[in-house]
């Protein structure tokens, strides 16, 4: 595989502090617009994605996890079914086939578990790089020049990315960045490039502020690529600090369950869903706060920062209280624990 790092002779240093949490007032620069309900349902769904959709237009695609096997802690079917069906008709799923040997490595297999997770009963999941790849550049990048992608990919003019956040065993959590890094990287090369060193045996030895920043480059091609035609919405529901992808085998949930969140800045979107989870109550966050911080997954918001990915200062907007702004604190008040 060729040597897709940026154009300098010398290789990059990762970044640090990917442990550590940024309080909101140590925070610099200009504020977004997230939006936030509690009502985890196909209408608060719709609700929220409305606030968000202004940009949205032309062919659709919905980035989605569609999971595992028999994935237990993916986004509701009947959710995403009716989001399709009432805000964007004519829209398409689209994911990618996965890097790792299992239930979506080929595009056969992929569309088996589509069939048994209960996607195509109802759509047609366009797997994007089933017919190859394609290349986008990543402006700014000190790891890589371009992001190889699935192909289909620019067969679309706007892109939702429709995310159910959790935590993840190599990025900390799993949010819009990583739906998007890693999501629509094609599941040889473009995976590849973030995951692998070049000439290593260990498929999975970048690890830490390294791969937070080659993940998060990953998302920036696609995010330019898209330019104000794309928008964020987090599920923050069933959250396992294990993948979608580890299906049935994903760590029981402890988390509880806090609403949902919106933004057409990815940053800000990724930044409040993290700000909720450490608002929590020590007891209800730590299992959450230890994955993100023994991965160093914070980097992931710093190093969009530093790539001017968007804000992680913003305006927490409650629909569910005539637009009032709330505090991460004001929005967790009252959730209950996971049973």
């Amino acid at each position: 595989m060729a040597d897709c790092r940026s154009s300098s002779s010398k290789k990059p240093r990762p970044g640090k502090n990917g442990d550590r949490y940024v309080p909101y007032a140590r925070r610099k620069g200009n504020e977004s617009i997230v939006y936030f309900t509690r009502d985890l349902s196909p209408a608060g769904l719709a609700r929220i994605y409305r606030r968000v959709a202004g940009n949205i237009r032309g062919r659709v695609a919905v980035k989605l996890h569609t999971g595992e096997k028999n994935g237990p802690n993916i986004n509701p079917r009947e959710w995403v079914r009716k989001l399709l069906e009432t805000e964007l008709n004519g829209a398409r799923l689209v994911e990618t086939n996965s890097y790792y040997e299992g239930d979506r490595y080929t595009t056969e297999q992929h569309r088996e578990t589509l069939e048994v997770n209960g996607w195509a009963a109802f759509t047609d999941v366009d797997i994007m790089d089933e017919e190859g790849t394609a290349d986008l550049p990543v402006q700014g990048g000190k790891w890589f020049d371009h992001m190889t992608v699935g192909s289909h990919l620019l067969n679309y003019d706007s892109l939702v990315a429709l995310t159910h956040f959790k935590g993840h065993t190599m990025g900390g959590f799993g949010g819009s960045n990583k739906n998007l890094g890693i999501g629509c990287a094609d599941g040889r090369i473009g995976k590849a490039m973030i995951h692998t060193t070049p000439g290593q045996d260990d498929m999975w030895d970048i690890n830490a502020e390294e791969f937070m920043e080659r993940m998060t480059e990953s998302a920036k091609a696609t995010v330019d690529h898209f330019g104000k035609q794309i928008t964020y919405i987090n599920v923050m529901r069933n959250m396992s600090v294990s993948c979608d992808c580890e299906g049935c085998a994903a760590m029981p949930v402890v988390t509880p369950n806090i609403g949902i969140v919106a933004s057409t800045d990815i940053l800000a979107a990724d930044q409040a869903s993290v700000d909720l989870i450490y608002a929590l109550s020590d007891n209800d966050r730590s299992a959450m706060r230890e994955r993100i911080e023994t991965r160093h997954g914070l980097r992931q918001l710093s190093y969009m920062k530093e790539l001017m990915m968007g804000n992680d200062r913003y305006m927490l907007i409650d629909i569910d209280d005539g637009d009032k702004r709330i505090s991460p604190a004001d929005a967790v008040e009252g959730v209950v624990p996971f049973a």
